[in-house]
């Protein structure tokens, strides 16, 4: 056998071999005697068709210029299209590797050729052998979408469907035919997709376990209706246990779980975690099924156990052979870890199991869904202190990532609530945010991605402004920290504030550094310029240049278009920032921090000049709040005495003569009514009093009208 290999190799040795000094006669290499007695015995043949020669392979050459027409060898048609390599294939082989005389003497492409010739023979005796080719050939045309005009493809379609209509299950376990399914369904109409679904049905199964075929049952999901996916999912009922550890099954049964299954469905699939009793007997009739463990435990306490051991039996199989990222697998974490007694060996043993894990990957990939992310913050939340920083380690190299996810965030944000070692979590979590070990421009894009990102700003700012409602986009973050947060009662020994408090001072130089910077930058923004403010209000430590720097960019000729007072956003901040605090809606009062920004007394220096221009334009409100003497601002009175001097300006910015005003600063203005109430909060009266009181009501600068109400 090894002689055969290493024929054209000796033989271009030996006719190579210039500096010999041994007699011109070669003497037949081993090689070929192997090969010629393998004629008396055929066990030492070489019946592979890619067997190796000098420049490749004697089965197949990538060289030749006509062998890219796509055609596999033959040992792939045997496995992939139900083809048997018999004996009688086997001599043809030999023939082919050793030449008609047995003797290896035919040339590498001549056998390539007959074995090409030979493959097509044998495609061509297979059943529906000019239907696939033909379907083929329409796909390979049809996949260039670009290309092809409509009415053509219109008509291959017309033709494909055809072809395919009645013998899809001829079509989808080969792997170069099921292409051709996937391409109908792409170019087809609802009727016809049902059809293709119809004829599959009963076969959804081995489709998902097949290695080509499991992409066009994604496909029928996403083409399709809801009663095909009904027909499809149903389908997987009671093979859920073999399916999520099969190599195929288990990734297009996962996304179907994920993306596409109806709650109802879902929990169907995943009772089936729970024994086989859940996979083998149906639902009496008008029953809802349910995967809540806790609902199941409270009909049939008795079966508690049982439950337990083979969902945890599950769990420890995928997780030994590292298949973590299933969503599926994760919410049978959750109904597991949520029916453990805290402290209980069960308890003790599921963390175990999560610490088990050298790589992290299962930590890692519990923390990007919604009920992984969950398992994660009760994990930190009843770990020991040790437990945390290891959980924390893991997931260092991954924090920036998951401030900007939906569902990882949560697990940081545990983090900062229940680990006492504030300089851990702080060391851990803030310098992978504004990458504080990078130059300054670095660090000033990662805080502009973090400030504008609706999620990303989360992490950042929760410890400076806590539950503020309008930080969290939606209520799951806050209902994960009220369990969190009643955990840490038994489990965390440091008062809530202090840790908080203590969290804060340690990012806030870099935060405060990194806005004094360029502030500009994040004022162009609304989400900017609202975490300019909390950072100014909220964080400890020297103020001073970040004050300096944000009061600068408010100066410059307030009639250029480019410039911050014709900006909404910007001109609440320095209103909020000039009041030194948040306006508190109980006691109707603005809450000061401390020590004072003294805000108002920087900005002042900036629009003195343009203080005319600033309390006529857009930005008035700014102007209303130094004249009120906010925020410790000690020049109100010049303020009101370069006003008065402008009196006839203000009269005429007030009635709305001059430059427009924005419809903001009319709404702003009747916030001290009740018809102003109303629309802040986006009701609309339609009644033709309310027309006729909106028709009467004053245009033009609320702010100016407040100011001249002052004077």
């Amino acid at each position: 056998m090894a002689g055969v290999k290493r024929k054209s190799a000796e033989l271009a040795k030996v006719a190579g071999d210039k500096k010999s000094k041994k007699s011109k006669s070669v003497s037949e290499p081993k090689s070929v005697k192997a090969a010629k007695k393998s004629k008396k015995e055929p066990e030492d043949i070489v019946e592979s068709d890619t067997t190796e020669s000098e420049h490749g392979f004697y089965g197949y050459s990538a060289k030749n210029g006509d062998e890219q027409d796509g055609d596999v060898n033959m040992e792939s048609e045997d496995e992939e299209e139900g083809g048997v390599s018999t004996g009688i294939v086997n001599e043809e082989r030999k023939k082919l590797v050793l030449g008609a005389d047995g003797a290896g003497n035919s040339s590498s492409r001549e056998s390539h050729q007959k074995q090409k010739q030979l493959a097509k023979d044998r495609k061509a005796a297979k059943p529906h052998a000019d239907d696939i080719q033909r379907s083929k050939k329409i796909w390979e045309r049809l996949r260039r979408k670009s290309h092809v005009p409509k009415e053509e493809r219109d008509a291959l379609t017309k033709e494909l469907f055809e072809i395919i209509t009645g013998r899809v299950k001829d079509f989808v376990f080969k792997h170069d035919s099921v292409r051709v399914i996937q391409c109908a369904l792409k170019y087809s109409n609802p009727a016809q997709r049902k059809m293709i679904a119809k004829e599959l049905k009963g076969e959804f199964k081995g489709l998902a376990e097949s290695r080509y075929a499991k992409f066009l049952v994604g496909k029928i999901l996403v083409e399709g209706d809801q009663e095909t996916r009904d027909m499809v999912i149903a389908e997987f009922y009671g093979h859920v246990r073999r399916m999520i550890n099969h190599p195929e099954a288990s990734w297009i049964l996962d996304d179907i779980y994920r993306g596409m299954a109806t709650p109802k469905q879902k929990a169907m699939l995943l009772r089936e975690w729970y024994g086989p009793e859940f996979a083998i007997f149906k639902l009496a009739k008008g029953e809802e099924p349910t995967a809540t463990l806790s609902e199941i435990f409270e009909k049939t306490p008795e079966k508690r156990k049982p439950i337990m051991e083979y969902l945890h039996h599950m769990i420890n199989q995928l997780i030994q052979k590292k298949l973590t990222g299933f969503t599926m697998l994760h919410d049978a974490m959750l109904q597991y870890f949520l029916n453990t007694k805290p402290g209980s060996d069960e308890a003790t043993e599921f963390l175990e199991l999560l610490k088990g894990d050298e790589e992290g990957d299962l930590l890692k990939n519990l923390a990007f869904t919604r009920n992984g992310a969950r398992v994660a913050c009760l994990a930190l939340a009843y770990g020991t202190a040790k437990d945390r920083k290891n959980i924390l380690k893991v997931y260092k190299k991954n924090i920036e990532i998951m401030a900007h996810d939906n569902w990882a965030h949560q697990v940081l944000l545990t983090a900062l609530d229940v680990v006492d070692d504030t300089v851990l979590t702080a060391k851990s979590i803030f310098p992978e945010l504004l990458a504080t070990d990078s130059g300054m421009e670095t660090q000033q894009e990662k805080l502009l991605e973090l400030a504008n990102s609706k999620i990303g700003r989360i992490t950042v700012l929760y410890p400076i402004v806590g539950r503020a409602k309008w930080l969290f986009p939606t209520n799951d973050d806050l209902a994960v920290l009220d369990e969190v947060h009643e955990i840490r009662k038994t489990t965390s020994k440091k008062d809530a504030e202090a840790r908080r408090k203590e969290v804060v001072k340690a990012y806030s130089g870099a935060l405060l550094s990194i806005i004094a910077a360029d502030p500009l930058a994040l004022a162009e923004s609304s989400f900017g310029c609202q975490f300019i403010t909390e950072a100014l209000l909220g964080t400890e430590g020297d103020k001073t240049a970040a004050v300096d720097a944000v009061a600068a960019i408010a100066g410059g000729d307030p009639k250029d278009p480019q410039h911050l007072q014709h900006s909404s956003f910007a001109t609440r901040m320095f209103k909020t920032l000039i009041s030194g605090g948040h306006f508190d809606a109980k006691t109707k009062q603005v809450v000061p921090v401390e020590p004072p920004l003294g805000f108002g007394n920087k900005i002042y220096a900036h629009v003195r000049e343009w203080l005319v221009d600033w309390a006529t334009g857009e930005s008035s409100f700014v102007v209303v709040a130094l004249a009120e003497a906010q925020g410790g601002f000690a020049k109100s009175d010049e303020v009101l005495k370069k006003l008065r001097k402008a009196k006839k300006e203000l009269e005429r910015a007030a009635r709305g003569e001059g430059q427009p005003v924005k419809k903001k600063d009319v709404e702003e203005g009747k916030s001290e009514g009740a018809a102003a109430s109303k629309k802040a909060k986006g009701k609309k009266d339609k009644s033709p009093a309310a027309a006729a009181a909106a028709a009467a009501e004053p245009k033009g600068n609320a702010g100016a009208r407040i100011l001249l109400g002052m004077l």
